[in-house]
């Protein structure tokens, strides 16, 4: 065994002698929570300023505005202090947790009103005022957070910022993958050294013991050397003698110890840790929606849906007419679909073809599909044909973002081909998703369904109303939104 072999990856054989990036994850914690106290203290002062300016023709009593800023950024930085928004780990992910900002944004204008309610102050509050700072506090702090996201990774890549000093310790091939599937040195981690060691799964003989204690022996006085904030053990999880000697042993380390990922675990990018009083299991899928997203998600949907069907009345008397003058055939065309959780409803749809199919067996439409009516052709390419789905919407079937539903004949051939497939349902199916916006549409042969799924998990993993509004306005402007329409 020896320490930093010269087939290691570059980025594992640092030495003890590597300067520590200058910006250490403490460091950055207070610095991320410095610059979102100022920004909105900042917020505070310029709205009021520009709208006295605006109202008054003066910059009005900015001494007071301050002290207003100043409780406001408490409150938010306060609240995000204590849900450990500013871990340097939670900017190194890549992810911006744009509703649990917002929250917090509510959460503080509300905690505003009612302290200057409770102190009697709140008849200096100019409502305009207090509008503009809400308004001004929505626009700013989520880009600010996406910015400062992607000025993290920059300088984690960089060498400015360093999450942790670690020292790694496993099985030299699991050493060898860790760091070439990861590169620890682009999430901020400095490797400062690893050695190999003989972790055996399952019970260890006598023999296997003495030897693991000497060699861990070695690695331990290595480890000593480098200073680690954090020692990483890589081994089978089912080496649980081999573990309990490993954690033994560095745990008169003054360093974390961590349990490195298990190949099982590539199969779950979101799997989690989690405590129900005594008992520790490890969560390979969350649900898609807690209730407080839920009620968000369904209030939009009512209230969009029902606003769209109002405006949308004239349209629908005259697309109904075309139809009928088009030819014989009903206006609308209803097919059964499976929905959230796999139960079956009836979808709404302006008849854009001659036949009327659902069954077994159904034909998808093609490019030049003779069955497609000339008006049909006009009502798919603009997607004319899906409005009818807002009454499914008001009616609970259907969302307007989420995946696509699939005729049932359909979606049990693809259960069968490709995995994960019936994930889709975990959410309720939509007017428009994720894939449609991304010109995934259309007929939905194997390759062109893949991609489509794949979109449609990305979309029931990073939900929030955010990535909703999103999809909305995309689906109305973006010339993807119209491909494949035939």
């Amino acid at each position: 065994m020896n320490f930093v072999p010269s087939h290691i990856p570059f980025e594992a054989s640092v030495s003890q002698k590597t300067r520590r990036a200058p910006i250490n994850a403490p460091t950055f914690g207070i610095l991320a929570f410095l610059l979102e106290f100022f920004v909105v203290v900042a917020l505070a002062l310029t709205t009021a300023i520009l709208y006295h300016l605006a109202a008054y023709g003066g910059a009005g009593n900015a001494a007071f505005f301050l002290h207003v800023g100043v409780l406001a950024a408490l409150v938010y930085t306060l609240t995000n202090t204590v849900r450990r928004d500013y871990r340097l780990g939670n900017f190194l992910d890549g992810k911006v947790p744009t509703r649990r900002i917002l929250i917090h944004w509510h959460g503080t204008i509300l905690c505003l009103l009612a302290i200057g309610f409770l102190a009697q102050t709140s008849i200096i509050y100019s409502r305009a005022w207090m509008a503009l700072f809400y308004v001004s506090g929505l626009l700013t702090l989520v880009p600010l957070r996406r910015l400062l996201t992607r000025v993290t990774l920059y300088a984690s890549r960089t060498g400015i910022v360093s999450a942790k000093k670690i020292f790694i310790v496993g099985a030299e091939q699991r050493i060898t993958e860790f760091l070439e599937r990861y590169r620890p040195s682009q999430l901020g981690v400095e490797v400062a050294g690893c050695c190999f060691l003989p972790l055996l799964p399952g019970p260890l003989s006598g023999d296997s013991s003495r030897l693991l204690t000497r060699e861990l022996d070695y690695a331990l006085i290595q480890a000593r050397e480098t200073h680690p904030d954090a020692v990483v053990l890589l081994a089978p999880w089912t080496a649980t003698d081999a573990v309990k000697q490993t954690v033994e042993k560095f745990g008169v380390l003054p360093a974390e110890l961590h349990l490195g990922p298990d190949r099982m675990l590539e199969e779950f990018t979101n799997a989690e840790l989690l405590r129900l009083g005594p008992i520790s299991m490890l969560q390979l899928a969350a649900a898609p929606m807690g209730t407080l997203q839920w009620l968000t998600k369904r209030l939009m949907d009512i209230v969009i849906a029902g606003v769209a069907l109002v405006a949308l009345a004239p349209l629908f008397a005259v697309v109904a007419c075309l139809i009928k003058l088009d030819g014989r055939g009903p206006v609308f065309f209803r097919q059964r679909r499976y929905g959230y959780n796999q139960r079956t409803f009836w979808i709404a749809k302006f008849r854009s073809m001659r036949v009327m199919e659902d069954g077994p067996e159904l034909q998808q439409a093609t490019r030049d599909d003779e069955r497609v009516t000339t008006l049909g052709r006009f009502l798919r390419h603009w997607n004319i044909d899906e409005l009818p789905q807002l009454v499914n919407v008001l009616k609970g079937d259907m969302s307007l973002v989420g995946p696509r539903p699939h005729a049932l004949s359909h979606n049990l051939e693809y259960e069968k081909k490709i995995a994960l497939y019936a994930r889709r349902h975990n959410v309720k199916p939509g007017i428009t998703g994720w894939a449609q916006v991304h010109g995934f549409r259309g007929e939905t042969d194997a390759n062109h369904m893949r991609k489509r799924v794949e979109y449609d998990l990305y979309y029931i993993e990073h939900w929030s109303l955010w990535l909703d509004i999103q999809i909305l306005v995309r689906t109305v402007i973006s010339p993807k939104s119209y491909r494949n329409a035939y």
